[in-house]
C-alpha cells in the first residue's frame, strides 16, 4: 500500500519536484554546469561520487525542505547512499518532508517513427521492491517524442502505461514521462496527438489506479487542462527539457494545475567555487521562483 501521507502531499500540496536524478549519460554535463570538468575525475565512480556530493549540498540546504520542494526524483545511485549516514529516502521524507522517487528507465531505444521509446528494463520488479523497501514513494521513466507521427507516440504511450501497470502493482506511484523535444518542429501537432493517446490510455485504467504526468510545457498555454483534470491523474508536473529557469517558469505560470519538475533549470546557477552561504542563498531563489510559477499562475 502507498504511504497515505505522502500520496496526500503529492496530490494536495502546493510546491514542485526537483528532478535529481541525472544517470550516468547526463552526469558529465551536470557537473561541467556546475563548473567540475571532467579532468577533475579519472574514473566513473570518481565522478558519482562527485554527483552525489552536488546532490546531498542540494538536500541538506535550508531552503530544499517540503514547505516548497513536495518531491525529490532520485538515481538509483542516490537512493543507495546516504546523507549524514542516513539512507537518502529516509532523509527526505523524515528530515525535509519530501516525498522521494525513483528513476527507473535503462536509457532511450534509436528514434523509430519520430520517437524513442524505453529500453527493456528485465530487472524492474527486483528494483521497484528494493527502492519500495527503502522509503521509495514513486518512479519515473522517461521516453523522447520528436516528430509528430502518431504511430512512434502511440508506441511511446503504450509502452509507458504498460510498465506503469506494472509498477502500480508493486505499489508505487508511476510518473509517466513522455518528453516532447523543445526542439521539435512539430512540437504543437506532437503534444495534440500525445494528448489524445494520453487521455486513452488514462480512460482504460482500472478503477483505483492512478498515475502522475510528467510533460513538456504546452506550446498553448493550458492544453493539459483535461489531464490534469483527468480522475485517474494524481498530479501534472512539468519538465524543463532545455529551457532555462527564467523561461521555463514564465511558460509554466501559464498552465494552471501544473507544477514544477526541473533538473537543469534548479540547478543552473549552482558553482562547485560558491561558497555554502552563497550556495544556499542561490538554490534558495531559485526555489522560490520555481515555486511561485508552480502555484501562481497568470
Amino acid at each position: 500500500m502507498m504511504d497515505a501521507k505522502m500520496l496526500n502531499k503529492m496530490s494536495s500540496a502546493p510546491g514542485f519536484i526537483a528532478a535529481l536524478d541525472q544517470s550516468g549519460g547526463s552526469t558529465p554535463k551536470a557537473l561541467s554546469l556546475y563548473g567540475v570538468s571532467e579532468s577533475d575525475y579519472q574514473s566513473e565512480e570518481e565522478m558519482f561520487r562527485l554527483m552525489h556530493a552536488m546532490r546531498v549540498r542540494i538536500m541538506t540546504a535550508p531552503a530544499f525542505t517540503g514547505d516548497k520542494v513536495i518531491g525529490a526524483i532520485l538515481f538509483e545511485r542516490t537512493m543507495d547512499g546516504d546523507v549524514n549516514g542516513q539512507p537518502v529516502p529516509s532523509y527526505l521524507w523524515e528530515e525535509r518532508g519530501v516525498v522521494p522517487f525513483l528513476k527507473v528507465d535503462k536509457g532511450l531505444e534509436a528514434e523509430e517513427n519520430g520517437a524513442q521509446v524505453m529500453k527493456p528494463m528485465p530487472d524492474l520488479d527486483a528494483l521497484l521492491i528494493r527502492g519500495r523497501e527503502k522509503g521509495i514513494f514513486g518512479t519515473k521513466m522517461r521516453s523522447v517524442i520528436a516528430h509528430a507521427d502518431k504511430t512512434g507516440i502511440a508506441a511511446v504511450v503504450k509502452q509507458q502505461f504498460e510498465v506503469a501497470r506494472q509498477i502500480i502493482g508493486q505499489g508505487l506511484m508511476p510518473i509517466i514521462e513522455p518528453e516532447v523535444s523543445i526542439k521539435s518542429p512539430t512540437k504543437q501537432e506532437a503534444e495534440a496527438i500525445l494528448r489524445d493517446e494520453i487521455a486513452a490510455q488514462l480512460d482504460k485504467l482500472p478503477a483505483g489506479e492512478t498515475v502522475m504526468l510528467k510533460l513538456t510545457i504546452p506550446t498553448v498555454a493550458d492544453f493539459y487542462a483535461p489531464l490534469v483534470a483527468h480522475k485517474s491523474v494524481v498530479r501534472v508536473v512539468a519538465l524543463s527539457g532545455g529551457y532555462s529557469t527564467a523561461d521555463a517558469c514564465e511558460k509554466l505560470s501559464h498552465n494552471r494545475g501544473m507544477i514544477a519538475s526541473f533538473s537543469r533549470a534548479l540547478t543552473e546557477n549552482l558553482r562547485v567555487s560558491m561558497s555554502d552561504d552563497e550556495f544556499n542563498k542561490s538554490l534558495a531563489a531559485t526555489i522560490d521562483q520555481i515555486y511561485a510559477a508552480s502555484v501562481n499562475k497568470s
